[in-house]
């Protein structure tokens, strides 16, 4: 399980091994470590912006929890219809540990499924989409590096200064599910495009461009939208060069995941284009986010009385990050008073 892996042009070797540490008998293996650290991060990421976007950090936990779990089992199906080999049993399918989870796969999985849990939590869709897409992007530049230690996802041949090359990659290269464009020679012997570094370095650009923009978003969906096309014009590039995708098109060197990235990217810049000049006029409000003590008291008032609704604030998007929280804190606390004389009314 152990590689050595070289970056000739530039003078580097790495001892790598797939597995981090043991505990007893089991493997704890690098590519779980660095999807779970992602996660982590992209978790953080929402905790602390989630208020700017009218969302409770409570009601959240939910929903991404549907999310992952689902997207991430979407991901590893959609790797699985797509790969250029077959598996030989469910367990084959199964075997997350051993690597293969398709990023659009999982992106597919996440928006539909959690989006369904933002239905059934009462957390607001669009908004929810675009801290998703920014944390897809922390999610998976840092998950990228799994491929690194598993030495795979690698491109074809390359003469630049930081072509990677291993016996893992020699191995691979030598195989028979290798996928490249007719016409197109490989040689095993020498180094690759580390195609993993070029997807982790783009999406951490993305994620700082995104970030930059937050504040100056124009509609609900806006950054949703944006990192549609900021990651499917990546992966159209990034994918042509990889040798391991399945190709629709062997002449031309379309692979199936090319496709979804351009329609991607075809359809985000579409929708972006539309919607912009619609709420040209029209400056972003953020409602203000109830807490889920909130809305728990709220379900119980409504129990008697139907039809009681609570006044709801807005706050425009560009605001401070600080003035959100104290905005979105004094309100739940006007709201909570309320409520609660309300249920002392009926009792």
């Amino acid at each position: 399980m152990t590689n050595l892996v070289q970056f000739p042009g530039l003078g580097l070797s790495f001892e790598l091994s797939r597995v981090a540490f043991s505990i007893g008998d089991i493997d704890i293996y690098w590519y779980g470590i660095c999807i779970a650290f992602g996660l982590c991060l992209a978790l953080v990421f929402a905790f602390r912006r989630c208020t700017e976007f009218g969302i409770d950090a409570d009601s959240m936990v939910d929903v991404i929890l549907i999310g992952v779990v689902l997207g991430i089992a979407s991901a590893r199906l959609y790797y699985v219809a797509m790969a250029p080999y077959n598996y030989d049993t469910i367990w084959d399918v199964l075997a997350v540990r051993d690597g293969g989870l398709a990023i659009y796969g999982g992106i597919i999985g996440a928006f539909v499924f959690g989006g369904l849990a933002c239905k059934w939590r009462g957390v607001p869709v669009l908004p929810m989409f675009d801290l998703a897409g920014m944390g897809f992007l922390i999610g998976q530049g840092c998950g990228r590096w799994g491929n690194f230690f598993n030495q795979e996802a690698f491109g074809c041949n390359t003469t630049l200064p930081w072509g990677m090359f291993s016996e893992a990659t020699e191995e691979y290269l030598m195989g028979s599910t290798v996928t490249v464009p007719k016409g197109v020679t490989i040689d095993p012997t020498m180094p690759v495009h580390p195609t993993f570094l070029y997807e982790s370095i783009w999406c951490f650009v993305g994620l700082a461009l995104l970030v930059a923009y937050i504040k100056k978003r124009k509609f609900n969906g806006d950054i949703a939208l944006r990192y549609l096309v900021w990651y499917g014009a990546g992966r159209f590039w990034i994918e042509s060069l990889r040798t391991d995708s399945l190709l629709l098109v062997p002449s031309l060197g379309l692979r199936a995941s090319q496709l979804v990235a351009a329609a991607a990217v075809v359809g985000g810049v579409a929708l972006e284009i539309f919607l912009t000049r619609k709420y040209k006029s029209k400056p972003l409000m953020v409602t203000l986010a109830l807490t889920a003590e909130n809305r728990s008291l709220l379900a119980k008032v409504r129990k008697a009385e139907p039809e009681f609704t609570v006044e709801r604030e807005e706050l425009v998007a560009s605001s401070p990050r600080k003035l959100f929280l104290e905005r979105t804190n004094a309100y739940n606390e006007r709201v909570k008073q309320q409520l609660k004389e309300k249920l002392a009314e009926k009792n």
